[in-house]
């Protein structure tokens, strides 16, 4: 018992190195519109695995993590919320796993804006090996200060963007009216 606390306690929570290289690797990206889209790349090593041998899929969430700030640096986001102070949440995900990946494979994330609305930022992100997509997420996202929930106009102001949206995607509208249906907080079933 008393390994096993220890083994938990050196065990890297969050990949900073990876984080640190992203930063390195694209420190000489060009800027790019809110809707544009960034693509890193990446391989899979023997510490992102699971038990079944293949990327964990809390790893995965993580890479996508790594995409979406590197996206949020390129789109001048993350001056203007160290500017003014504010901070980014995630307000929900949807996500879909359709390929394995396995020990040392290479692979490509391709990070974008897809809209906004009144109150969230809608991202897509996707993992690629080579042509094939093997995860593809829906993030919506807040940008949050002290009050709570900064509108995405007044985001758009300090970033120096007109901040007129995209078109949602039907596939996206349909997301965010389901999520309106769910309730919150969940039900939880009677202690038997």
């Amino acid at each position: 018992m008393t390994a096993r606390i220890r083994l938990e306690r050196v065990r890297p929570v969050y990949p900073f190195v990876r984080l640190a290289k992203e930063f390195v690797v694209h420190h000489r990206a060009a800027d790019l519109p809110i809707t544009g889209a960034h693509v890193s790349h990446h391989r899979c090593w023997p510490h992102d695995l699971d038990v079944y041998l293949e990327m964990n899929n809390g790893r995965i969430l993580t890479i996508l993590d790594l995409g979406r700030t590197i996206l949020a640096r390129r789109t001048g986001l993350l001056r203007v919320m160290r500017q003014e102070r504010w901070g980014l949440a995630m307000a929900g995900a949807s996500v879909r796993w359709r390929r394995r990946i396995r020990s040392f494979e290479r692979f490509r994330v391709v990070s974008r804006c897809v809209g906004w609305d009144a109150r969230f930022f809608y991202l897509d992100q996707s993992i690629w090996v080579g042509e094939v997509c093997a995860a593809q997420g829906l993030y919506r996202a807040a940008v949050t200060d002290r009050g709570g929930m900064v509108d995405p106009a007044r985001v758009f102001a300090a970033i120096g963007s007109d901040g007129t949206s995209p078109p949602l995607p039907a596939w996206v509208r349909h997301w965010t009216e389901a999520e309106a249906e769910r309730p919150w907080p969940p039900e939880l079933p009677e202690a038997p």
